[in-house]
């Protein structure tokens, strides 16, 4: 929207505003309560009345939370109690507008936070609320999403000295990098995401390097420890009005090839690079083959998880609805341009998923793919760090290492079993993991004992000579056979050192 410039606002204005909304308690927990269950739920399904019923009060919290997340115009009277002296300089800034006794908002500052901080993300109002009809600017800014929640939970959180955000839009990523990393320089092709990202930043008293420019260009030459990028990743034919946070401008799934292809020379060793993706499905190549083509030339370890497959038709609706099209004129011709587009390409479906990549600094590089559409825990990023670590000591364990290697079962795993009431054997042995990828895996006699004996006390090949006295079998062929087991065990995360 036009008018909005944080630079009118300057430190003494934005620092004021900071302690109006903490004084208010216009947080993630202050709303929610204000609000109630209920009510909190609909306004994340984009419904307001059961909000504004809620917020009926007056105060300051009420006020804030119309104002914003509602977007509903308030009484002057209401913002001058809410926002002492701070009406007019938020006008001059084009956070807030006026209309004679009656105040909107004209872009969004909404609450957000971690286990440790409050925080407030600067970002263009929620379009199609309470199902209105809204056409997005080309430079609307998104705020925070469910996309950008699953990245900050996924991004490894250990320090590290420096950390880019690619395509950081408001600056979700980049708040958070900040809290561990030494410096933080975050990019966008948008000039209006970038200016919002920076008001993010003052108002949560943080700092960040915020350049403009399109992939790697505003970086290039340098390296850095952890890059994060929730890219322009739809994929889909050239739009006549491209949506600068969804839509890249380049073909299909581009964007995130060459993010992915160009991650090594921007990594130090030891680095991490983590996206979310859509990539195609070809009627042609399997997905995973599509993928692997990406992350194997890269000589860096790879985790990708395919996390849903849409089918052509959901995927089409969802992105012209996004747009704010459902309904308005031309709406069939620009599906049928986007389902014409699938088909010369030969495109089935659309995956959605993570990429993690880590510069190892190894030549034989593990690559694990995957589709895994189940639940999984968050914070995802302790179990992420945790994989690398044991496709490292993978790689570096002989045969012969690793059997005399004491391992540990990790403290997820439980243990189910199926079979007749008063049976020797269960006909059914089942290992599930309670935490992180809650994985089940299938096993045998041995897998289950063996997992069941692992206590950090006895190397593997000890583990499994006692098994094949205790059942009779071959002590040398039990250690031959389940040598690669036992490697899965540890890649899957069933046991750890």
């Amino acid at each position: 929207m036009p008018g909005f410039d944080p630079t009118m606002l300057g430190p003494a204005v934005v620092a004021r505003l900071r302690e109006a909304l903490s004084t208010a308690s216009y947080t993630v927990a202050g709303v929610s309560q204000r609000l109630g269950e209920a009510a909190h739920g609909a306004l994340l399904r984009n419904a307001t009345p059961a909000a504004l019923r809620a917020t009926t009060g007056g105060d300051p919290l009420d006020t804030m939370t119309r104002l914003f997340a509602l977007q509903v115009p308030v009484p002057r009277r209401a913002v001058d109690r809410a926002l002492p002296g701070l009406l007019g300089p938020l006008v001059t800034g084009g956070v807030l507008e006026t209309a004679g006794e009656e105040v909107r908002a004209s872009i969004d500052v909404r609450p957000y936070g971690d286990e440790t901080h409050d925080w407030w993300v600067v970002s263009d109002l929620t379009p199609g609320l309470d199902g209105s009809k809204a056409r997005i600017a080309a430079d609307h800014v998104l705020g925070v999403s469910p996309a950008s929640t699953s990245l900050a939970q996924l991004t490894v959180r250990d320090p590290v000295g420096s950390a880019l955000d690619l395509g950081t839009g408001c600056g979700v990523q980049a708040l958070h990098l900040r809290q561990h990393a030494a410096r933080v320089v975050a990019t966008d092709v948008n000039a209006r995401a970038l200016a919002m990202a920076a008001l993010t930043a003052s108002l949560n008293g943080v700092a960040y390097d915020l350049r403009a420019g399109s992939l790697y260009e505003p970086v290039n030459g340098e390296a850095y420890d952890l890059i994060t990028s929730n890219p322009p990743f739809v994929v889909g034919p050239p739009v006549p009005e491209p949506l600068i946070y969804r839509d890249s401008g380049l073909p299909g799934d581009e964007v995130v090839r060459r993010i992915v292809t160009g991650a090594p020379a921007q990594l130090r060793s030891g680095g991490w690079c983590q996206v979310l993706a859509n990539w195609a499905h070809h009627a042609d190549e399997p997905w995973q083959e599509r993928v692997a083509g990406w992350v194997e030339p890269t000589g860096c370890d790879a985790w990708v998880l395919q996390r849903e497959t849409a089918d052509l038709p959901t995927y089409v609706e969802m992105w012209l609805a996004d747009a704010g099209l459902l309904g308005a004129p031309g709406y069939h011709s620009r599906y049928d341009v986007w389902m014409s587009w699938f088909e010369q390409q030969g495109i089935e479906a659309v995956g959605f998923g993570w990429l993690c990549l880590h510069n190892a600094g190894r030549e034989a590089a593990v690559v694990r793919i995957e589709d895994w559409p189940y639940d999984i825990e968050q914070p995802l990023w302790p179990h992420i760090a945790d994989w690398a670590r044991r496709a490292d000591l993978l790689t570096r364990l002989s045969d012969q290492e690793l059997l005399e290697t004491c391992l540990r079962r990790r403290p997820h795993v439980v243990q189910e079993t199926r079979g007749e009431p008063g049976a020797a054997d269960p006909e059914l042995i089942v290992l599930r993991q309670q935490a992180g990828v809650r994985r089940a895996r299938r096993v045998d006699t041995v897998e289950a004992a063996l997992v069941g004996a692992c206590d950090g006390d006895l190397g593997v090949g000890q583990v499994l000579d006692a098994l094949a006295t205790l059942l009779e079998r071959d002590t040398a062929e039990l250690r031959t056979r389940y040598v690669p087991v036992v490697r899965d065990l540890v890649a899957e995360g069933w046991l750890d050192e």
